[in-house]
């Protein structure tokens, strides 16, 4: 799919894949008479010259001063070294969201579609450079086959009491697990349109995490790293994108903010606060960068 750029304010802005960019054109922020450029063409072009791009324009394509963007200069962040993500916000709103999901969960019956409602909302709360208005455009009716069908095996496993099978019913939460991964981050968005992200960690190396995780729990302070190691698994795992994502974190860092997290936690009312300190942390240490640039 072809990527566009257009000038504004003597700056390039883009790449925009083609979806996003009709989209501005729609909005009126790229008029008939903004320059454009995309692969392929000689150099900038006004847009009202493209056949196609633009209904009416018809003239013959003129070739104005300059030739075609460079790539990684200023401009549109996406082409840019990109920078940490940000999460934002309110209190109250987080509260009382957070009760009607709890409350979704205790129901049963309407957890999948309070999940989908609760994920769309924090979803537009992270801010991601070059990627304004993230969103998420999941249906709720994708969930329903699994969790009423897991929800209908653990009950008759526990009709049976086989412990083998109580495991066996561990490992396929697991399972159940990944694939929620893989489906939220296959439908992430940016301004309504599909960013085309999927998640490639494999199912077995997702298990292999989680009991590792699981067992270092024994060592009292060895999840920390252990956590530290599986985002940035997690973060390497993310493909389709132009820039890398890198989580900074260390283990070190996962610690002691987790101990401070847990005492404030236990005091139930900090619980808002604590959930957002720790959400601004773990997405100001999510960074994109450009590819190639960690090996350098």
């Amino acid at each position: 799919m072809a990527s566009w750029f257009y000038a504004s304010e003597g700056k390039q802005q883009g790449p925009f894949p083609e979806g996003q960019f009709r989209d501005l054109i729609a909005q009126g922020i790229v008029r008939p008479d903004t320059l454009v450029w995309t692969e392929g063409m000689a150099g900038w072009q006004k847009a009202a010259e493209i056949p196609g791009l633009i209904g009416g324009g018809s003239a013959p394509p003129m070739m104005p001063a300059g030739g075609p963007p460079m790539m990684g200069s200023g401009g549109y962040a996406g082409t840019g070294s990109g920078g940490s993500l940000a999460v934002d916000f309110g209190i109250l709103e987080f509260t009382w969201r957070s009760i009607v999901l709890l409350i979704g969960m205790i129901l049963v019956i309407p957890a999948p579609w309070v999940f989908v409602w609760y994920t769309k909302w924090i979803v537009s709360c992270v801010k991601v450079p070059g990627r304004p208005n993230l969103s998420f455009t999941g249906d709720a009716m994708t969930l329903v086959p699994w969790y009423f069908g897991f929800i209908v095996l653990a009950i008759a496993i526990g009709y049976i009491g086989s412990q083998l099978l109580s495991n066996l019913l561990f490992i396929v939460q697991l399972v159940l697990y990944w694939l929620l991964i893989k489906w939220i981050v296959a439908n992430l968005a940016s301004n309504g349109q599909p960013l085309g992200l999927s998640f490639t960690g494999s199912i077995w190396a997702y298990i292999g995490w989680n009991l590792l995780f699981a067992i270092s729990i024994i060592t009292i302070i060895g999840w920390a790293w252990v956590a530290a190691a599986q985002m940035r698994w997690f973060c390497r795992s993310v493909e389709g994108t132009r820039r890398e994502v890198v989580f900074r974190g260390s283990g070190l860092d996962i610690l002691w903010r987790g101990i401070v997290a847990a005492i404030l936690c236990s005091l139930i009312i900090p619980i808002p606060w604590v959930y957002r300190w720790i959400m601004n942390w773990f997405a100001s240490q999510t960074e994109l960068v450009a590819r190639g640039s960690l090996a350098a």
